[in-house]
């Protein structure tokens, strides 16, 4: 499990990293008025299979860290903010994220031209990629802290 939540912690960085190049593709392209690139169809495409991947780990942890069975006792750990936390809250708001991400893929590819394009891009991936950072217990985070980093 710790190779799991190791390789589930640094697939967030990849993550992060082409989220925000996603939305930064679509604010530049909106601004300029430029055409759907290379650049903005591999970074959001790129974002998806990361966030798929990481979906994948998610859920292995899930499960086998207990933080299922947390929830058929739902009023019992609503008070506690660490349990509440990875048994509902993270989950669920990486969950609606990923939904955004594959439903702004299809409407991206759909859309007729390119300010259209970008601005999906700009809506689905925006608010995407703001739950991800909503929902990651960054060290900053008191109840809920994990590492920046965690290592083999």
């Amino acid at each position: 499990m710790d190779t799991i939540l190791t390789l589930h912690d640094l697939v967030r960085w990849l993550i992060l990293l082409f989220g925000f190049l996603t939305v930064i593709t679509a604010i530049l392209g909106l601004a300029s008025k430029s055409p759907y690139s290379k650049l903005a169809d591999k970074s959001n495409l790129l974002f998806m299979i990361l966030f798929d991947i990481q979906v994948v780990f998610g859920f292995i942890l899930f499960f086998e860290k207990g933080w299922f069975d947390h929830l058929k006792h739902i009023g019992d750990f609503m008070k506690d903010s660490l349990v509440r936390f990875f048994s509902l809250e993270h989950w669920l708001l990486m969950l609606i994220a990923w939904i955004l991400v594959h439903a702004g893929r299809t409407a991206v590819k759909k859309a007729p031209d390119a300010q259209s394009k970008h601005r999906k891009m700009l809506v689905y991936f925006g608010i995407a990629l703001l739950l991800i950072l909503i929902a990651i217990p960054w060290p900053f985070r008191e109840a809920v802290a994990r590492p920046w980093f965690r290592w083999f």
